[in-house]
């Protein structure tokens, strides 16, 4: 997400606390939002994919997601 669109929900924002955002422009905001969650989600899914857990034994193993975690527990 670019710094153009930051600032696009910002100023909406800024506008909905007026009182003075029209019915188009909340749809706008709405689309915004949901599409700066999704690249928050996916760059921290990319941080986490780069983690590894070191034990106190020394060993070194990469953090697992949590629905490979019930599969393997299912099993």
């Amino acid at each position: 997400m670019d710094d153009k669109k930051i600032a696009r929900i910002n100023e909406l924002y800024k506008k909905k606390k007026a009182g003075t955002l029209t019915e188009e422009e909340a749809k706008e905001q709405a689309l915004l939002r949901a599409e700066y969650i999704e690249s928050v989600r996916n760059n921290l899914r990319a941080s986490l994919a780069n983690v590894s857990i070191q034990e106190k034994d020394g060993s070194i193993h990469p953090l697992r997601s949590k629905k490979a975690v019930e599969v393997r527990d299912e099993k």
